[in-house]
C-alpha cells in the first residue's frame, strides 16, 4: 500500500514550456525502471505550471527515489528551465484508490 509520497509544484519559464512538458513526458519509463514509486503523475495545472505527485509503500523507497532524482528539479538544469524553485512537499499518504492488482 501506499504511505508516503512527494507533491511537486513547478513553474516553467515561458519560452521552456515545452521542454518542461517533455522532460515530465520522458521522466515515467525512468520512474519506472527504478521501481521505488508505486504511482507517479506528470500534471499540468495552468499554461505555465506544472506538478509531479508520486506515492511510495515506505520511506525508505521515497527516500530512494529523491536520491536518484532530486537534482533534476533542484540542480543547474533546474534553473534553466523553471521561472523560481520548484516547490517540493513530502506527503503522507492518508487514503488511496488504485486499480485491484
Amino acid at each position: 500500500m501506499l504511505s508516503v509520497g512527494f507533491l511537486i509544484r513547478v513553474e516553467a519559464k515561458p519560452d521552456r514550456v515545452a521542454e518542461v512538458e517533455a522532460m515530465l513526458k520522458s521522466a515515467v519509463d525512468h520512474v519506472r525502471a527504478e521501481g521505488q514509486a508505486v504511482v507517479w503523475f506528470g500534471l499540468r495545472l495552468g499554461p505555465t505550471t506544472f506538478a509531479i505527485f508520486d506515492a511510495f509503500a515506505d520511506e525508505a523507497g521515497r527516500d530512494a527515489h529523491w536520491e536518484a532524482n532530486g537534482a533534476t528539479l533542484t540542480g543547474p538544469a533546474a534553473a534553466e528551465l523553471f521561472a523560481e524553485s520548484a516547490a517540493i512537499e513530502r506527503v503522507d499518504v492518508v487514503a488511496a484508490m488504485l486499480p485491484a492488482e
